[in-house]
């Protein structure tokens, strides 16, 4: 991390101000615009995913003809494949519900504190908590199958 470019921090700031300034101005950091969605009685939600979805395809597909390295990090363009597996699935049907049930996904979470949803903290609250979970109950079944590992 030291050896970044002296403008990559500000550049992150900058991107998520655009980023939320965006959330904001789409009205995709409202909780009932998002629910709206998922009730399929607002489409909006996806034309505005659909929009970044293609700046960023974009971006992705032209930059490595531009430049061989990032110009911030230095790091090489490549493609990181994640495997589609069983945590894929499961993870992202946890996720689902509890976009269902909050109503907003982490980074509108974010940018609708900033409107003044102060009732949002109980989101992000329940955000913290729940990755903190997930990371400890992995390194506790980590620190399982390493010793079950050692004993054979």
């Amino acid at each position: 991390m030291a050896d970044r470019h002296p403008l990559f921090k500000p550049l992150i700031l900058v991107g998520g101000l655009i980023f939320g300034f965006g959330l904001g101005f789409s009205q995709m950091a409202r909780p009932e615009v998002v629910l709206n969605f998922l009730q399929f009685e607002d489409f909006g939600l996806l034309f505005v995913m659909f929009g970044a979805a293609i700046v960023s395809g974009i971006a992705f597909a032209v930059m490595p003809r531009i430049r061989d390295t990032a110009p911030l990090t230095g790091d090489r363009y490549e493609r990181r494949l994640k495997p589609f597996d069983r945590n894929v699935l499961v993870g992202g049907a946890i996720f689902g519900v509890g976009w269902g049930l909050s109503g907003i996904c982490p980074g509108a979470a974010y940018a609708s504190l900033g409107t003044g949803n102060i009732t949002i903290l109980w989101a992000l609250a329940g955000m913290f908590v729940g990755a903190y979970a997930q990371g400890y109950w992995r390194s506790q079944r980590q620190a399982r199958d390493a010793a079950a590992t050692g004993a054979d």
